[in-house]
């Protein structure tokens, strides 16, 4: 593969280079990408000189690496009609485990790439996808997005896990692994597991080196359902016939955020999604178990869940990334208007130091690496933005929708105009 030189008036960085600003910003700057990886960056004169056999490409606007989208489901793009319907979390809980019954291969599959290709042209190249049905396998991995698909453990009590759900993940696992893209194993949440095929879900993509990801205090439902065993999600799972351990035994009288922690569910290994719910003494236990939070602000008020304190994750310093859930819960795939309401809410939870923007920048990239386990590769992304300025605020707000180009191991993805 031939090295190209792209080049921008503005080019952002994830840490300090040679030629950056203590932000990582490079005016008039560029970044080499060679066999697909990035093999240098510094201002754009400079590696000219040093790269003059290099493929040159102009950029108008601020270059950045690829965006990380830290919690989704690609596969619920055509459910979008479930986040405009007002239903609250439970409700809309329910509504979807009824509509996932009637949604056949096909459409899961034509559901997930368009996700996919939703994710590359809003400048996201990684994703922690979460994946229930495996037709949805496919057409990821054939995008060529990165990040993890983390296969589903949804919907089972004791019995059914013993009976036929442990056998459907393994399978499940099996062609994910088979797959070009890194599998991963995700307990959906403790409020549609039980403990036993909660904890050997975790212990089966532990044996097998994956990464884990699941959903954690994300409605006060799940708090009352975890603490006393009663509440909306009681009544669904009642109503679809799980016998769970919080019903049987009035509750485990203490948060989700403990209660994952005893069934083997936090660690470095493991990102949590949403984090809604979470105290300080949750927000403590989190940090010292090295377990990261995608926060998802859009989704979490379209359901009626709460919001996040995303302002305090930033202050004690909590690992965190950024997602935008699903279409099914979310108006869009596009991080940088999901960032946007991040840094909106951040301020009206009164967090007011002068570093929010590049924290939040930062949570959609570095974070969101983190929370996958994540090197860094070949991808970058451009977006027509005000180039002067603090670029991080241009970005969070202006950078919606505005992503003109996506090069994903060094090829273009997707191109808007004359990029």
């Amino acid at each position: 593969m031939t090295a190209t030189l792209h080049t921008a008036p503005v080019v952002v960085t994830n840490a300090p280079t040679a030629g950056s600003d203590a932000a990582g910003v490079i005016r008039d700057g560029a970044v080499l990408i060679d066999n697909g990886v990035i093999a240098d960056v510094g201002p754009a004169a400079d590696l000219a000189v040093k790269h003059p056999a290099a493929k040159r490409r102009d950029h108008a606007g601020v270059l950045t690496p690829g965006l990380v989208n830290a919690h989704s489901h690609l596969q619920y793009a055509a459910y979008a009609d479930l986040a405009s319907s007002g239903l609250p979390f439970s409700p809309w809980i329910a509504q979807m485990v009824e509509r996932r019954m009637v949604t056949t291969d096909e459409q899961w599959a034509e559901s997930a790439r368009i996700g996919a290709f939703l994710a590359l042209r809003s400048g996201t190249t990684a994703v922690a996808d979460i994946v229930t049905d495996i037709p949805a396998l496919a057409p990821i991995a054939r995008s060529g997005l990165r990040g993890i698909s983390y296969v589903e453990a949804l919907g089972a009590d004791d019995d059914q896990w013993n009976a036929d759900r442990a056998g459907e993940v393994n399978t499940a696992l099996d062609v994910a692994m088979a797959q070009t893209r890194t599998a991963g194993i995700s307990p959906h949440s403790l409020y549609t597991l039980s403990r036993h095929a909660f904890t050997e879900s975790m212990r089966r993509g532990r044996e097998l080196g994956l990464r884990a990801h699941t959903h954690l205090a994300e409605s006060a439902d799940e708090v009352e359902f975890v603490a006393v065993g009663t509440g909306l999600l009681a009544d669904m799972a009642n109503n679809i016939g799980w016998k769970m351990d919080a019903i049987s035994c009035g509750g485990f009288a203490h948060t989700p955020t403990t209660e994952l922690d005893g069934l083997e569910g936090l660690g470095a290994d493991v990102h949590v999604a949403h984090g809604v719910h979470c105290d300080s003494a949750d927000r403590a236990l989190l940090r010292d178990r090295g377990t990261a939070v995608a926060i998802c602000v859009r989704s979490n008020k379209i359901l009626g869940a709460g919001r996040p304190p995303i302002a305090d994750y930033l202050a004690e310093g909590s690992p965190i990334g950024i997602g935008t859930d699903s279409l099914a819960s979310s108006p869009s795939l596009d991080l940088l208007e999901e960032a946007r309401a991040a840094r909106d809410l951040a301020l009206a939870q009164g967090y007011d130091l002068p570093d929010l923007n590049a924290r939040i920048w930062q949570a959609i990239t570095l974070g969101g690496a983190f929370c996958l386990g994540l090197d860094a590769l070949g991808d970058l992304a451009v977006f027509d933005v005000p180039t002067q300025g603090d670029p991080f605020a241009a970005l969070i707000d202006h950078g919606a929708g505005e992503c003109v180009a996506t090069v994903l191991g060094g090829t273009f993805v997707h191109r808007r105009g004359g990029q």
